[in-house]
């Protein structure tokens, strides 16, 4: 149940998950701004977590990609907030870049994770934006293309 775990990827995010803890754990109580910074730090990368969780407890392509995209806006927003914290005067602020070669490791591996996506695996979405390569946002899907959901064996990892 808890294969995600054992991945690259979500090894890679709890590294960087275990970086940032002992970072913003150095970040003074009485700064409130570096507080809410702090707070998002941490949103960020609890969420990225959680999508990589929820990307690999489904099959269906268009679940997996929203859940990339996701996890691709929260590590963007790690490597930016760096500035956050030199702009409140965040004196350990240069420990922060041990953070951002680490999601740049990450992202690698992402690229990776993400290709490994099968694309046949899809449900038309509704909304036209996660839609396969290929599949217009008109397209009229086919009862044989969704074979996959009687399918148990997992061949995406």
């Amino acid at each position: 149940m808890k294969k995600y775990r054992e991945t690259p990827l979500f090894k890679k995010s709890e590294e960087i998950y275990q970086t940032l803890k002992t970072i913003t754990d150095l970040i003074p109580e009485e700064n409130e701004h570096l507080q809410f910074t702090k707070q998002h730090i941490l949103e960020n990368i609890y969420t990225i977590q959680a999508k990589i969780s929820g990307a690999e407890a489904v099959k269906l392509w268009d679940l997996k990609i929203e859940n990339a995209t996701i996890i691709r806006k929260c590590a963007r927003e790690l490597m930016v907030l760096y500035h956050n914290l030199r702009m409140f005067g965040f004196e350990e602020a240069e420990y922060y870049l041990i953070v951002r070669r680490q999601i740049e490791e990450f992202r690698l591996l992402f690229r990776e994770w993400v290709s490994n996506f099968n694309p046949k695996h899809f449900i038309v979405d509704d909304w036209g934006l996660f839609n396969p390569p290929g599949i217009s946002q008109d397209y009229e899907q086919r009862d044989d293309e969704l074979n996959f959901l009687d399918d148990d064996d997992d061949d995406e990892f």
